[in-house]
């Protein structure tokens, strides 16, 4: 997809206008109206894997305070290298866990081998290569890629049904108390190509 504004904004009229067939989903984009769509990258896959393992189980404010005081350790800047020559109990000093600490150091062992490929490799390769080669990461579950496929990559047709905000919106669209994932699969079918936009639109839909 090319990086300029009208790229985005052609990309999501052809969306709205595929996804306006639904005539239950169609209120719900009509209500929540034009939106973004452009991706907004951390400057490296190591850098938001990093921040996402951080972030895990906790609210967002504890999480980017602790994520603030690791980055501080290299001066906002991370590599591979510098994280394996930090001292584990360095790592802990700044509030990870155990579990979280083992799981950045096994992230940048894996980006020195390049298991972990940068943002122009990750660029060629489809989302379910992607999605395998990410998950060999300790810590890093399929719910994490999909976030990155999605806001970091730009990727149009990614349908994240293990979410829970996405479950929730899902649900109170179609009346269904707690919707199953398999479902939720099926009736986004008709969706394609398009369905990173429907999730987008569910999200924002809690928020109005």
């Amino acid at each position: 997809m090319a990086a300029g504004t009208g790229s985005y904004t052609k990309y999501l009229t052809e969306a709205l206008a595929h996804l306006s067939r639904d005539a239950t989903l169609k209120p719900l984009l009509d209500r929540v109206g034009a939106i973004s769509l452009k991706p907004n990258p951390a400057p490296s896959p190591l850098y938001s894997l990093a921040e996402s393992i951080t972030g895990q189980q906790l609210n967002g404010r504890a999480a980017q305070a602790i994520f603030e005081r690791f980055l501080a350790l290299y001066n906002g800047v991370l590599s591979a290298g510098a994280i394996l020559d930090t001292p584990e109990e360095t790592m802990r000093s700044v509030g990870l866990s155990r579990a979280k600490t083992i799981a950045i150091r096994d992230l940048a062992e894996k980006t020195v081998s390049k298991v972990i490929p940068s943002w122009q490799a990750l660029r060629r390769m489809d989302d379910e290569e992607i999605i395998q080669r990410l998950t060999q990461v300790r810590g890093i579950g399929r719910w994490t890629v999909e976030m990155m496929l999605i806001f970091s990559l730009g990727r149009p047709d990614v349908w994240p049904v293990d979410d829970f905000a996405i479950r929730k919106a899902y649900g109170a669209l179609f009346g269904i108390e707690a919707p199953k994932p398999a479902e939720m699969r099926i009736r986004a079918e008709a969706w394609r190509p398009w369905r990173s936009v429907a999730a987008r639109y569910l999200w924002k839909s809690r928020d109005i």
